[in-house]
């Protein structure tokens, strides 16, 4: 299976461990939505799309099968994920130094 897109829905600016909500397009076919991407312990990584249970607890309503694949998707994410926020950066750069048009 190939990664054929992903595409940074939302960034967080905040401080929180939340960075960014991802979606990743397979062999063109099959997208996969709400991918999360948290920084934690100074690490970033993603978690997947989940469902919460009865009881309180949460169970990912899709997952990588082995941990290749996992490194695989986590690696391509981060990377547009901090691809994403560097453009975001440049264009407040550009909002920034531009002066103001009256």
């Amino acid at each position: 299976m190939t990664i054929t897109d992903i595409k940074v829905r939302k960034l967080f600016d905040d401080e929180g461990p939340m960075k960014a909500i991802v979606s990743v397009t397979f062999d063109g076919q099959l997208a996969l939505h709400d991918i999360k991407v948290i920084n934690a312990r100074d690490k970033f990584f993603i978690v997947m799309p989940s469902r919460k249970n009865p009881d309180g607890t949460y169970r990912d309503i899709v997952h990588p099968i082995n941990a290749a694949f996992r490194a695989e998707l986590e690696a391509s994410v981060i990377e547009a994920y901090q691809k994403a926020l560097e453009e975001a950066d440049e264009l407040i750069g550009d909002e920034e130094a531009e002066p103001a048009a009256f």
